[in-house]
This record gives structure tokens, C-alpha cells and sequence, in this order.
């Protein structure tokens, strides 16, 4: 159904491109021309300025050619993890990765070139459908910051589709956590350690002590904490007078996320006056978690085009955020879609030749799909 060299080929020239965080300018414009050619209405918003980028979303639109079939959205992100410079892609017994030295960048040129492949194949072959959006967002690594900054007002679907998951062709991503950012600033008293060590108070050894208290790694099957950065002190003749930590909880269920992220606030406050310190503790939300229940419509659409395509339907939580975060939260009932891509954020980062093409292949049957919704 899909045209596997010319996916292959597309696939090998995008991850080429280098497409750093807040540096997707290149592949940007490569994209709004293909989008261009294949007959969309395609628009860029102001994403990149609001966070401090050189590019913005790239928002798509064709016109159904069905009246009365829902609008569905496929979305995948542009930017990659580092190193993503220097990409030399190669295939080897069906198996696709970088040199080595790099990422590959499957996460997410995957989901994009399954995007674009599909849309070829609906124009070349006429095949009906509704309304179709097509979102490639911005920094989607780090933080979500591109549909977080996204012009909702564009976006007009009435199901969503996200391709960036590293589980196979078949499943099904429809919960996800949300994230709690918490960054803590730990204030002792400076002295110098050799002469009056009494007179000071180490703000890391306290850190330290609270750090040993906190509940963290898995709490239960869907909240999860860790303290991921620690950063103070100086000279060890000094006793460090203050030191920073930056550490964050999840979870699918928003009552145990604000119990989670009490826990680590008290304990920091609690342990810092307990030993003369003082903690000043900043929480941020970075995503809102989402569930979704099997009979909705966008559920049920992702199992039947699953089965069309001879795979079985795996339906599946998550434990990390994605773009479909915010796109539930704006109203677009959105799921997560396995496209293969493995050990990703490495340089060990690969995909299956066939996984590559299965999912341009899914991508068709959930438009054929949605107009029977």
C-alpha cells in the first residue's frame, strides 16, 4: 500500500537534517513545501517566537471529501535529542540505525515520514476521507514546549492522532501522566570548614538528608518521582552555603500527582528547619495527565485500523508525556501511537525497516477507518 523506497529514501534525508530543539528552521521548511505539494493549506504559528525558537508549528489542512466524516489530526514532532548533528543512517538486515556516534532521530522522523507517506498515497489513489489536520510541533523534547505554545484556535479535529511512541505498530498509548516540575533552593550558612566548621550549616549534607527521606522511583502503577539534578558548593574548605535541586513527580491520576509533589515539599521544608536550613521550593505544572475510556470514538477508530492492517490492537498506558497531553487538554481526544522506533535518546536508537512501513500503512487505515466512525 505505502511506497517503502520512497518512505525509506524520505525517512534517510530528514534524519540527515540536523534538527536541534528550538533549531527546527531547516526541516521546517523542507516539510511546509511537501505539505504545500500535496495540496494542503499550510500555516506556521508563532510557537517558536513565544519560546525563544527559530521555527513554529507547522499546521496542515485538506478538505474532506466525505461530508459528514468526523476531522481527524495526525501529529509527530520536528526536533530531536543531541547528538543529532552528522546523521549518516544505514540499514542493515532490516534493521535501521545511525553510525553510531549520533541518534538516529526515528523519534519522531518516524512518525513524520508515516505522515507524509499516507497523505501521498490518499492523493495518489483518491481514496475518501474527511477533514485532515496534520500538526508537526516544535520542541517537543524538554518539555512539550511546542503544543504547549501552540494557536489552539487552529486546531479543529475531532480525534487526534500522535505518532511518537517507541512501542510497535499496534499499540495503543491512551494514558499518559502528567508532571509536576519541582526545583528546590536549599540556604544554609557559609563558614570555613577547617577553622569553624560549627559555625556553619551545609546546605548540602541537608539537602542530602531530605533527599534520603523522599519517596521516589515507582510509587505505584502510575505515579513515579525522581530527583534528577543536584548542583552547590565550592571549595572543601568552605561549607557550602546553599545548593539546588531539581527533581519532578508524575502520575495518571491528578489526586496522588498533588500527594506526591506535597510529600517532596514537606520534606524539604520539614528537614531544612529541622537542621537550621531553610528550603524554598517551587513547584511548576508541566502537563495535565489524560485518560481515556475504550469506547470512544478515537479508541475504537485506532483498533479497527489496527486490525485492518493484520496487527492486533495492544491498548497501554505510559509512564512519559507527549504532545497528546496538551491536545486532550484542549479539547481533541487524542491517543499515542507505537511506531517502532527503540532505544531512543541514545546512540543506540533504531527502528525496523518493516515498522517504518507498517506505520505509514496504519496511518492510511485510520483515515479509511474514521469515515465509517
Amino acid at each position: 500500500m505505502v511506497n517503502q523506497e520512497r518512505m525509506l529514501q524520505e525517512f534517510f534525508e530528514l534524519v540527515r537534517i540536523k534538527c536541534s530543539t528550538k533549531e527546527e528552521r531547516q526541516v521546517a521548511d523542507v516539510l511546509k513545501a511537501r505539505l504545500a505539494e500535496l495540496g494542503a493549506a499550510v500555516s506556521e504559528d508563532n510557537a517558536g517566537e513565544k519560546i525563544g525558537g527559530n521555527a513554529g508549528n507547522i499546521i496542515a489542512n485538506w478538505q474532506g471529501t466525505v461530508s459528514g466524516a468526523p476531522a481527524v489530526m495526525f501529529s509527530a514532532h520536528m526536533d530531536c535529542v543531541e547528538p543529532c548533528a552528522g546523521v549518516e543512517p544505514k540499514l542493515e538486515n532490516g534493521i535501521i540505525t545511525s553510525a553510531g556516534n549520533t541518534i538516529l532521530g526515528a523519534d519522531d522522523k518516524a512518525g513524520v515520514v508515516a505522515i507524509l507517506e499516507a497523505m501521498r498515497v490518499i492523493k495518489e489513489q483518491n481514496i475518501p476521507h474527511g477533514d485532515i489536520q496534520v500538526v508537526f510541533t516544535i520542541a517537543e523534547e524538554g518539555g512539550l514546549n511546542g503544543s504547549k505554545n501552540i494557536d489552539k484556535a487552529q486546531l479543529r479535529a475531532a480525534m487526534g492522532f500522535v505518532l511518537d511512541s517507541s512501542g510497535s505498530p499496534g499499540e495503543i498509548i491512551m494514558m499518559a501522566p502528567g508532571q509536576n516540575k519541582i526545583e528546590v533552593l536549599v540556604r544554609g550558612k557559609t563558614a570555613h570548614a577547617g577553622i569553624a566548621p560549627e559555625d556553619g550549616v551545609n546546605a548540602i549534607i541537608v539537602a542530602a538528608k531530605a533527599m534520603a527521606e523522599l519517596k521516589d522511583g515507582r510509587i505505584d502503577f502510575e505515579t513515579t518521582a525522581n530527583v534528577g539534578n543536584i548542583k552547590g558548593g565550592g571549595a572543601t574548605n568552605i561549607v557550602p552555603e546553599q545548593v539546588t535541586i531539581i527533581a519532578e513527580a508524575r502520575s495518571r491520576n491528578m489526586d496522588k500527582l498533588a500527594a506526591q509533589t506535597q510529600h517532596m515539599v514537606e520534606t524539604f521544608e520539614r528537614v531544612a528547619t529541622a537542621n537550621k536550613a531553610k528550603a524554598e521550593v517551587k513547584v511548576t505544572k508541566a502537563y495535565d495527565p489524560f485518560v481515556l475510556k475504550e469506547e470512544m470514538p478515537v479508541v475504537m477508530v485506532s483498533k479497527q485500523a489496527v486490525r485492518a492492517i493484520g496487527l492486533e490492537p495492544v491498548l497501554k498506558g505510559t509512564g512519559g508525556g507527549s504532545d497528546a497531553n496538551f491536545f486532550n487538554l484542549y479539547g481533541i481526544p487524542s491517543v499515542v501511537l507505537g511506531v517502532g522506533m527503540n532505544k531512543v535518546h541514545t546512540t543506540d536508537e533504531f527502528i525496523k525497516e518493516a515498522d517504518l512501513y507498517k506505520t505509514g500503512e496504519l496511518v492510511i487505515s485510520i483515515i479509511r477507518q474514521s469515515v465509517d466512525c
